[in-house]
């Protein structure tokens, strides 16, 4: 699957490009589609800023992104890097006072705020204090009357956007008005990017808003959830490392991370992600063997000297086949995410003691007797343990899939080998 956006880049005087404003598409159609402006909100935030890496809709410049009504209210940008985002406050919201309060929280947290498609409206007035930047429209307003409200507010410590401009002589009327910025067909038509989408399971994503909706998140619960669900991990890690302040020390379980970000985040991230309405059009094997070697790895690691690895163990394991999952290279797609640099090396070059680990599980899915005897003796793990580990991990693995139709599947804590 894949999903689609156009960015529509904004000059300033010298015609040079500061910004790209994104535009939601669903399809090779270079249009807006037939769909909610919250839905098609969150799914542009869960596809271009927490579902890929290198983005090239999102490299480089600033982006503007669009925000109906409700998506502000909800503190939605606050999911965002400030300094890489300009926020829009469309023209089809209303200026109320839930309104208010949300474009003051977001001012007052670094945000830089823009009034789109402004039409003079003096409802918006108290807002200006803690407005950027005013996108004036040239089709609707009209060049005159839109050069005319820039000449009478120059005092004022905003920046204007003329857009819609279609001809060099609306560029030029614009420019000596006093324009800052500007956007439209004279410079350039909105350019269609594609990309291949990486979601979580719908079901998955259900069960964790019944846990967020709760009135006391439980972290152990929230944590075994996105342990089961691979893309859904990837997009978690990812969105930690896209947050306003990255971590200093890298993150190494999936409990660190939801820590991180605080039970006000997790809520946003996961109210985001349930909205775009995500599934992946992968296999269940290809989810049954991550969960598989994540298992494994982590009751392998339980009886042996990496025992206190034994987070890390499971990572190791469930990403070890993000490349198949997503289809990209393991090298790219680990580039964004801030994993411990054991796991990173383990999962790129087999190396450690965690790279140790995934050899012996590579050795023993290809039955390769002699590698494990190999990797069993570097880990001084016992042969027996490595049979059991993968028979038990296997039942638990296809459990949990079984399971996961139900609200209350969710997986029991790790068992012993021996158990």
């Amino acid at each position: 699957m894949y999903s689609y956006v156009a960015r529509q880049p904004i000059f300033n005087r010298k015609q040079r490009t500061v910004g790209y404003e994104l535009l939601f598409r669903d399809g090779e159609s270079n249009a807006f589609p037939v769909i909610e402006a919250n839905q098609a909100t969150c799914r542009l935030l869960v596809e271009n800023y927490m579902a890929v890496g290198d983005n090239p809709a999102t490299a480089g410049q600033r982006t503007f992104i669009n925000f109906p009504h409700e998506s502000l209210i909800r503190l939605l940008p606050l999911l965002l890097p400030k300094r890489k985002v300009i926020i829009e406050v469309l023209e089809t919201c209303t200026p109320d006072e839930e309104l208010f309060a949300a474009i003051k929280h977001l001012y007052r947290q670094g945000y830089v705020i823009a009034l789109d498609d402004f039409e003079l409206d003096p409802q918006w007035h108290r807002f200006l204090p803690y407005v950027h930047l005013i996108k004036l429209d040239f089709m609707t307003l009209g060049a005159e009357k839109a050069c005319a409200y820039v000449r009478k507010h120059q005092d004022r410590k905003l920046k204007f956007l003329a857009e819609k401009v279609e001809t060099r002589e609306e560029f030029e009327a614009a420019s000596e008005a006093g324009f800052h910025f500007f956007q439209g067909y004279y410079f350039s038509k909105p350019e269609l990017m594609k990309n291949r989408q990486v979601q979580p399971e719908k079901l998955t994503t259900v069960r964790l808003l019944q846990e967020i909706c709760r009135e006391e998140v439980n972290f152990q619960r929230v944590e075994q959830i996105i342990a089961g669900d691979v893309p859904l991990s990837y997009l978690l890690l990812r969105y930690v490392n896209t947050a306003a302040h990255r971590t200093i020390e890298p993150i190494s379980s999936f409990r660190q991370a939801l820590v991180y970000l605080g039970e006000e985040k997790v809520k946003m991230f996961v109210s985001a992600v349930a909205t775009a309405h995500a599934g992946v059009d992968k296999p269940k094997e290809l989810y049954a063997l991550s969960l598989l070697r994540a298992r494994m790895c982590e009751m392998l690691a339980a009886h042996s000297r990496l025992a206190p690895m034994k987070d890390k163990a499971f990572l190791t394991g469930m990403f070890s086949l993000l490349d198949a999952l997503l289809d990209n290279t393991l090298a790219q797609i680990l580039g964004v995410l801030p994993l411990a640099a054991e796991v990173r090396e383990a999962l790129l070059h087999r190396e450690g003691d965690l790279g140790q680990m995934l050899a012996l599980i590579d050795a023993y899915e290809q039955a390769d007797w002699e590698q494990v005897s190999v990797c069993c003796r570097a880990l001084a793990i016992q042969e027996s343990l490595v049979a059991k580990s993968y028979q038990q991990a296997m039942r638990w693995s296809q459990n949990y899939l079984d399971t996961s139709a139900s609200t209350a599947g969710i997986p029991p804590p790790a068992a012993s080998p021996d158990s």
